[in-house]
């Protein structure tokens, strides 16, 4: 039952903020396209519930700057002005209510990550797959990227351990809180941390090792 209601919930919720804002999607198309052109949304395959991999949607941040071998810039010369100012604002985030309403996320659930991170994760860190990947969480409210990864997954695992719509309901309050007040904003900026490679100890060994391009 709880989880008919959060799926329903998050129907209803990714559903309306899309309706009411769609003016902002265009703007935000508009603002994209013109500072750095075609595609306006990026597109990654990420892991969700059960270790299996969806397509996650955003709008673009960066450039596909390259150097003379054809290589990507590194993260943080191809991350533009425009860009920082959607990050800031969590804006880029807005197309993944398309995920929501196709399922393959929540509204509140553990940050979607990286294929590649499959095998480095510890049996207690894998069970952040245990329910849907988020838009917000709770490390999300708790220091976002300020968090080192370790922090960030006793965040997620406790989350899946002890999740019920009551503490989804703090989330999203505390998120909105967040967002509106701009605090926090600072570490969402950028949100650029540095790869996770891994906790010391016991890892998984799911047999998965991809390298994607990060966004």
């Amino acid at each position: 039952m709880r989880r008919t209601v959060k799926r329903a919930f998050d129907v209803l919720l990714s559903a309306l903020v899309l309706i009411v804002a769609s003016p902002l999607f265009v703007a935000v198309s508009l603002g994209i396209w013109a500072t750095m052109g075609r595609p306006v949304f990026f597109t990654q395959q990420r892991v969700g519930r059960t270790n299996r991999t969806f397509r996650l949607l955003k709008f673009r941040t960066m450039t596909q700057a390259s150097d003379r071998s054809g290589a990507l810039l590194p993260d943080r010369q191809r991350l533009t002005a425009f860009g920082s100012f959607l990050r800031r604002w969590s804006l880029d985030e807005l197309p993944q209510l398309v995920n929501v309403l196709e399922g393959s996320m929540s509204i509140v659930g553990p940050r979607p990550l990286l294929v590649q991170y499959l095998p480095r994760y510890s049996p207690t860190q894998l069970r952040r797959h245990d329910v849907k990947p988020g838009i917000t969480g709770l490390a999300q409210v708790n220091g976002r990227n300020a968090l080192s990864w370790e922090e960030r997954f006793r965040h997620d695992v406790d989350y899946a351990d002890n999740w019920s719509l009551a503490l989804d309901a703090r989330i999203i309050f505390r998120t909105f809180l967040l967002v509106f007040s701009g605090s926090g904003s600072g570490a969402r900026a950028g949100d650029l941390t540095e790869e996770f490679m891994g906790t010391a100890g016991d890892r998984s060994d799911t047999g998965v090792s991809r390298k994607p391009k990060t966004e």
